[in-house]
């Protein structure tokens, strides 16, 4: 499998889609629509934060700018995967409100650089193409 500069190209279009997806359906608590783009480990943890979320009647507010930069960091073959690790420079205004709508952090007037490094696999004798995100640092 070649991962040549037309598939980085490529990848890195699919895995800006991805992140920005992502973080927005994580915001809103919308997992579940993007289960598919994740393993079950970050889908796991994705939920459990959820829950935790909602056990304190929390909400988040997140509004997505846009990413100023992504790049491969590094990938490596991984018997049949291909592990590409994708450094994200982001702008996103967040802010968490408690139940009587008071600020519990973040700032909803400001905007917020954010870097992010994921890391998406796939495997490369599957006749699926897409990618899934098997884990963010952040």
């Amino acid at each position: 499998y070649e991962f040549d500069d037309d598939a980085k190209k490529e990848f890195l279009k699919g895995a800006q889609i991805a992140y920005e997806t992502i973080i927005t359906s994580f915001a809103t608590g919308k997992i579940r629509e993007i289960k598919s783009l994740l393993n079950s480990e970050v889908y796991n943890s994705f939920n459990e934060a959820l829950k935790e979320r909602s056990t304190k009647e929390l909400k988040n507010e997140t509004t997505f700018i846009g990413i100023n930069s992504a790049e491969i960091k590094d990938h490596k073959q991984n018997n049949d995967f291909l592990e590409v690790s994708v450094n994200f420079i982001s702008e996103i205004i967040t802010c968490i409100k408690d139940k009587e709508n008071k600020i519990v952090s973040g700032d909803p007037q400001k905007i917020k650089k954010v870097n992010d490094t994921w890391k998406f696999s796939r495997n490369i004798r599957s006749p699926n193409p897409n990618w899934q995100l098997i884990e963010t640092e952040v």
